[in-house]
């Protein structure tokens, strides 16, 4: 079910649920990412790869291979 670095995502959800199956969700990223919080434009930083905003609680995650680029970052809802 592992598709490498070759995956990719229709939701966030997707990336979420993906993060989560594959036991990284809580792990820390190699390199935390600056963000600005789609849903309220909160800055915050990304140390996990299942992370989310403090202010809204908007979830958001990437995979190990694509975790170098914020772009690469999908929102999956709030409190998802």
């Amino acid at each position: 079910m592992h598709g490498g670095c070759t995956g990719s995502f229709s939701s966030g959800k997707d990336a979420v649920d993906k993060v989560r199956m594959m036991g990284f969700a809580a792990q820390p990223m190699p390199m935390p990412l600056q963000m600005t919080c789609e849903n309220c434009t909160e800055l915050f930083t990304m140390t996990t790869f299942e992370d989310h905003c403090p202010k809204c609680k908007m979830v958001y995650a990437v995979t190990p291979c694509h975790a170098f680029d914020p772009d690469n970052v999908k929102a999956a809802g709030v409190g998802y």
